[in-house]
């Protein structure tokens, strides 16, 4: 499909025609599809507001700078959740870590689980080691998919101030929590995380296993 041909599905006044156009954006240049896209990030509908958003941790690297803009306002302005989560998302796609202070203000404001998981999650992509102390303090939560999230971030983050606070995961009883334990420590290596990891090769739940095995590069 052309760019023209894509341009009226954009203008179209139906909601579906918009998101077929978006989803079209994909096979023009992307110099091309962020222009095509900016209008749709204010669009009157929260689903076409979703996508365009989306598909900003891509097509935003064209122009950063507007990119940051553009989510800035949705992260905090927004009407709709999960289009604020997306936003907080693009920020750690595009590594814009000049967006810290907005992140940390909408975690700390907003009471809708999804965008303190959405933040959670996306920190450690983001790799600013400001985050440690919400994914610390998201790591005590009582929200499991808080803590699950905090303990890939704290991974991905690579800070080691995080290996005192996973190691003693190694006990937890949810499996779950113990593999993406396994998963973390990759990241952190270090001789006691290596360590933890010969213990968790040995787990009796084989995806745990296998996963410090691989961590161990076995």
């Amino acid at each position: 499909m052309n760019s023209s041909d894509i341009q009226k599905l954009l203008d179209s006044s139906d909601y579906g025609d918009r998101l077929s156009g978006l989803n079209f954006l994909r096979q023009l240049p992307a110099e091309e599809g962020f222009r095509m896209l900016k209008p749709l990030i204010q669009d009157n509908n929260a689903r076409v507001r979703y996508s365009a958003v989306s598909q900003l941790d891509t097509l935003g690297k064209v122009d950063p700078e507007a990119a940051l803009e553009m989510i800035r306002d949705r992260l905090s302005n927004d009407s709709e959740t999960d289009v604020r989560s997306a936003a907080a998302d693009a920020i750690a796609g595009l590594k814009l870590t000049s967006a810290f202070p907005d992140l940390l203000k909408a975690y700390q404001e907003t009471s809708e689980w999804l965008l303190k998981f959405s933040i959670i999650a996306c920190l450690g992509e983001l790799g600013d080691s400001r985050g440690f102390s919400v994914l610390q303090e998201a790591l005590l939560s009582p929200n499991e998919l808080f803590k699950t999230a905090a303990i890939s971030s704290l991974g991905e983050l690579g800070d080691l101030r995080a290996i005192p606070l996973l190691i003693p995961l190694i006990t937890d009883q949810d499996w779950q929590i113990r593999h993406r334990l396994a998963q973390a420590l990759g990241h952190l290596k270090t001789p006691e995380t290596v360590e933890t990891l010969e213990k968790l090769a040995l787990d009796p739940i084989e995806q745990v296993a296998l996963e410090a095995k691989r961590s161990l590069g076995r």
